[in-house]
């Protein structure tokens, strides 16, 4: 299953939940306000890159770069594009989105 988070781990805790109940093996996707929690030297950090061991991480480069922190995204974590979304959601669905 495919989980997307749409919402900023510094408002809401989705993320958190996200990460305390996904599978081992499931993939998140970050996107919208949920990418913040992709920006490495944040308190969010160290918990993404414990939960990457277990799960494949990406965040969505449109949005990253209108936020303007494309450039300060966590080492491991891909970062796609539209089409690559779209493949998450063909290839890794059902879907579970985290708000």
């Amino acid at each position: 299953m495919l989980h997307i988070v749409v919402k900023s781990p510094f408002e809401r805790n989705a993320l958190e939940s996200c990460l305390r109940l996904a599978e081992p093996g499931s993939p998140i996707l970050l996107i919208e306000d949920g990418v913040y929690g992709a920006l490495d030297n944040t308190n969010v950090a160290p918990a993404v890159k414990s939960a990457m061991a277990d799960h494949p991480m990406y965040a969505l480069d449109a949005d990253l770069k209108a936020r303007g922190v494309a450039d300060r995204v966590i080492d491991g974590i891909e970062v796609v594009d539209y089409e690559g979304f779209v493949d998450l959601v063909v290839d890794k669905g059902p879907s579970n989105t985290w708000l």
